[in-house]
């Protein structure tokens, strides 16, 4: 008795489901390793700059981005005790915080730039922020300038107006510009985050990624395995495949 010959039985709501599904499915895989591969250059960027010796800030003004990201940088200037920024929700080993952005003033007096001292502990509740004092005297400080790779995610429009410290969600270039001309000074367009073992740094241990290259690679494989099983189960459910493969020829006697 010969094997039935394979069937296919389209039904349209499946194949209609697949057909839009299955591209969607491979299309994040391979975002997952454009990704990857995107958090790979920027590793090798990164420990590329970090070979730099640091540059006086006021030989990196006027650079582009590119140029500047991760760019080890040397500042002079002092504190401005009276007005810093805290960046909402910056979670560090489980605990709620904020980072703290200090405005440090150059010795020309008509510039400043914004230093991310790093994080301090907030109060869930909101009830209170926390008071931070900056360090007085003259500051000699080594960083890198942060540059962030990609728009920021916003709940809604900052705030830039109102009582020091203001609070914001994310330090962009368009509120340095701003807080620049409240504050009368010409402002460094980018962050520098101080480097972890300066004496004016808080709680200052930078994360390169927030994802590694290997995360980015198993998230693609677990969207090529799903688009897989589902490639199979559409198989299965419109075909006789399995019975096809089951079925044995019978043993001669």
């Amino acid at each position: 008795m010969a094997r039935q010959p394979l069937r296919l039985d389209l039904e349209w709501r499946t194949t209609l489901f697949t057909l839009v599904l299955l591209p969607v499915l491979v299309s994040l895989g391979f975002w997952q390793l454009q990704r990857a591969e995107e958090k790979r250059e920027l590793a090798a960027m990164f420990a590329e700059r970090q070979a730099q010796a640091p540059a006086p800030l006021e030989q990196l003004w006027g650079l582009s981005p590119d140029q500047l990201a991760y760019r080890p940088a040397l500042l002079t200037g002092e504190f401005d005790p009276d007005h810093y920024l805290l960046l909402d929700n910056r979670i560090h080993q489980g605990q709620f915080g904020y980072e703290v952005i200090a405005l440090l003033r150059l010795p020309d007096g008509e510039r400043a730039v914004w230093v991310n001292r790093g994080w301090v502990a907030g109060d869930p509740a909101r009830r209170s922020l926390p008071g931070v004092v900056q360090p007085a005297g003259t500051q000699r400080i080594h960083g890198a300038i942060y540059v962030a790779p990609g728009e920021a995610y916003l709940l809604g429009e900052q705030q830039l107006t109102g009582d020091w410290p203001i609070v914001l969600q994310s330090m962009e270039e368009e509120a340095a510009e701003v807080l620049g001309q409240r504050l009368g000074v010409s402002l460094f367009p980018w962050t520098v985050r101080i480097e972890s073992t300066e004496p004016a740094a808080l709680m200052a241990d930078w994360p390169l990624v927030n994802i590694s290259p290997a995360k980015h690679i198993g998230y693609a494989v677990q969207w090529f395995c799903m688009a897989l099983a589902l490639l199979i189960l559409f198989v299965l459910r419109s075909s006789n495949l399995w019975q096809w493969l089951r079925r044995r020829e019978p043993m001669e006697n």
